[in-house]
């Protein structure tokens, strides 16, 4: 007779459906479950982990589908799972925890706590038996139980003392306001951080960090520092053409294992999509280098043929594992490439992506993580084939490549669709869109922003829609990120409407979130099932909500009257200064928001007959040009009604005419392109 599942059946997260079948007697988080741990006199066990996680897959392979290890665990404690990707502020509240105790943190996040939800023991992964260093869940489990049994007064010390140090860590101490110094200070640290060899930031593990990037891009534009745009740039090479990019079916893993992109950790996230395709796009305004252009769209194609659903949002990740082994879809060994094509254009592809017999992948002898070997340039310099014959051949390799690697089982595709992760690829792929001149990157932006007000803006933002359901209420991330795609989704569309948008989540933010005592923003809007509510300013593998939700009151600052926002902006720099100083660049993606306010920041306003190509030809020039503090706004009743100031700019007969403001105040309207562009200041790359 087979185990029943437990109650984790119930539940809709793909995460927690993964360990619905295991021996151990799990619960979602729920008050029931506290309750139940109180009645038991036990302590709660809580794991944490996300669907395409491979080591909490290893950890639930190794220990929670054996009866063994579910038995010792259901004994000693009541058993929580939680789904980080739904809950991102237990996971903030007990990742804090875990680097508090430890130093460091990680997923599976392992908790350990009193019945009242205070924490006394953390760590990550743990094998079923100790190993050296880590201690084992079978030898850790009866420790536990022997200190609540016999000692309990040393755990409820220490969950007494952490939950006081988590409490004390959101009551911050407003200071003097930061100055442009600090845009100096947070390159010069990035510089010293820098990796001149393979690009990046630190040695291995090694993550893509694309707001560093996005933040180098902007001091780049302000100080003219060549360096910081050869920082971008050679990151940008080098990632491009490691194995940490899918050369196949383009979008990019996780982080590479290495220092030099080769070896990637192969799960694939929406948000890590979104922010290198907004990097990519954005070094392609600058420098016209068609490579990142090439890169930007393997990208977004990769998220419009895998991760976009039938109703037009977008599903979260992709594993890393298929068949029960990391990376095996993504792999290829040269028997088995020399089987598939022609002599010819094997030796090709094993010129081009770096095969070797040996094979670079440690995990699997002979086999291979594709990488860019050899450059199209360096094939052209053999003089074996001309320009136009390589790229066919290349383009004709891939393909076939492509269509072999389908047939294979793919990795599990999270299918659930967040806001929060929604929000900052519609905001991609509208950028996207107006800089390639893609009208389908734009509409596909546009039908995922309908999907989402429709089905997840009702009564409230709600931050997880699955199997038809919309559920669990909006946190920060969702409020700032879903306004900082609907503000892009302005700039590529001029649709008011979508400004709109961002401006009424940004007010609800402000009523749900913000700190009224000592600003910023919390990650959730109450905290009845946590014991303290956090702020998260710092920006990690994402801009943090406080960061993205900075860069949006400054745009909307600038075209909307609005004292609420200015008052909430100004309180959360200064509630951070103290911290943004001590370490600028942990914020590199708060500095873009500080970085528009130092200005010069422009607004400029075009106001034409829309019947006529001149009006759209100065929009799309105006447009066209890297320049990240300004915004292009097309003159409409919509738009007078929400901004107020562009009432008064009106069209002189036929003729387009721009007015540019720098801080809303207004030069002379001009017919002229040429002469917007000059009153704008505008630079770039020839």
């Amino acid at each position: 007779m087979e185990d029943k599942p437990n109650r984790l059946i119930n539940e809709l997260s793909p995460y927690l459906l993964q360990h619905a079948d295991n021996p151990v007697d799990w619960w979602p988080w729920t008050d029931e479950a506290f309750q139940l741990a109180k009645q038991r006199d036990v302590p709660v066990f809580l794991s944490i982990g996300y669907s395409t996680c491979h080591w909490c897959h290893v950890m639930e392979k190794e220990s929670f589908t054996d009866p063994d290890v579910a038995k010792l665990l259901n004994d000693a404690f009541v058993c929580i799972k939680v789904d980080r990707e739904e809950r991102p502020d237990i996971d903030a509240t007990y990742m804090m925890t875990c680097q508090l105790l430890t130093g460091s943190g990680g997923w599976p996040l392992t908790i350990i706590m009193t019945p009242d939800k205070e924490p006394f023991w953390a760590g990550t992964y743990l094998p079923k038996k100790t190993r050296v260093g880590v201690t084992g869940l079978t030898e850790l489990i009866p420790m536990i139980q022997e200190l609540w049994k016999k000692q309990r007064y040393r755990a409820t010390t220490i969950a007494t003392a952490l939950t006081e140090s988590l409490n004390r860590s959101e009551v911050e101490h407003p200071s003097s306001k930061l100055n442009k110094r600090i845009l100096d200070d947070a390159f010069n640290q990035l510089l010293e951080d820098y990796d001149e060899t393979n690009g990046g930031f630190g040695g291995a593990p090694k993550f893509p960090s694309p707001h560093r990037l996005i933040f180098l891009l902007r001091y780049w534009f302000r100080t003219d520092n060549e360096n910081a745009l050869a920082m971008v740039e050679n990151t940008l090479t080098q990632m491009k053409t490691g194995g940490i990019n899918d050369q196949l079916g383009g979008g990019f893993h996780r982080y590479s294992t290495d220092d030099k992109w080769l070896l990637p950790h192969f799960e694939k996230m929406l948000y890590d999509q979104a922010m290198l395709l907004l990097i990519y796009t954005e070094a392609y305004q600058i420098t016209h280098n068609q490579q990142y252009e090439h890169t930007a769209r393997d990208i977004a194609e990769y998220v419009l043929r895998d991760l976009t659903s039938p109703e037009r949002g977008f599903y979260s990740a992709e594993d890393a594992d298929s068949e029960n082994i990391e990376g095996k879809f993504y792999l290829w060994d040269i028997e088995g490439l020399k089987a598939i094509l022609n002599e010819a254009d094997a030796n090709l592809a094993i010129k081009v992506y770096g095969l070797t017999e040996k094979g670079n992948f440690p995990e699997s002898p002979k086999m291979n993580i594709l990488r860019i070997g050899t450059t199209e340039d360096q094939l052209l310099q053999t003089k074996e084939l001309n320009k136009e014959e390589l790229t066919q051949k290349l383009w004709d390799i891939r393909r076939k490549l492509q269509e072999i690697r389908s047939k294979r089982i793919r990795p599990f595709r999270d299918e659930k669709i967040l806001s929060d992760w929604n929000g900052l690829m519609i905001g991609a792929l509208a950028k996207a869109g107006l800089v390639f001149g893609e009208e389908e990157y734009i509409k596909s932006a546009e039908r995922a922003a309908s999907f989402i007000k429709s089905r997840l803006m009702k009564n409230g933002l709600k931050h997880r829609y699955y199997n038809n359901q919309a559920s669990i209420n909006g946190f920060l991330d969702d409020y700032a990120f879903l306004a900082f795609g609907f503000i892009e989704l302005y700039e590529a569309t001029l649709d008011a409407g979508y400004l709109s948008d961002a401006t009424q989540l940004v007010q609800e933010a402000l009523d749900l979130f913000e700190d009224k005592e000592f600003g910023g923003f919390f990650i959730n809007s109450n905290k009845t099932d946590q014991i303290t509510r956090l702020k998260e300013p710092y920006d990690g593998a994402m801009p943090s909500g406080n960061s993205v939700m900075a860069l949006n009151l400054v745009k909307l600052i600038k075209v909307i009257y609005n004292p609420d926002f200015e008052n909430a902006l100004e309180r959360l720099l200064k509630t951070y200064t103290t911290r943004i100083s001590n370490n600028p660049q942990a914020y590199t993606f708060l500095l873009t928001a500080l970085d528009y306010i130092f200005g010069p920041s422009f607004e400029a306003v075009i106001s034409g007959d829309p019947s006529q190509e001149l009006t759209w030809k100065m929009i799309e020039v105006l447009r066209t040009y890297y320049h990240p503090t300004k915004m292009v706004l097309y003159k409409t009743p919509e738009l007078d009604e929400l901004t107020q100031f562009t009432k008064n700019m009106i069209t002189q007969g036929s003729q387009a005419i721009a007015y540019i403001c720098q801080d809303k105040a207004c030069k002379l309207p001009t017919t002229s392109i040429d002469e917007a562009l000059k009153q704008l200041n505008i630079k770039h790359i020839k």
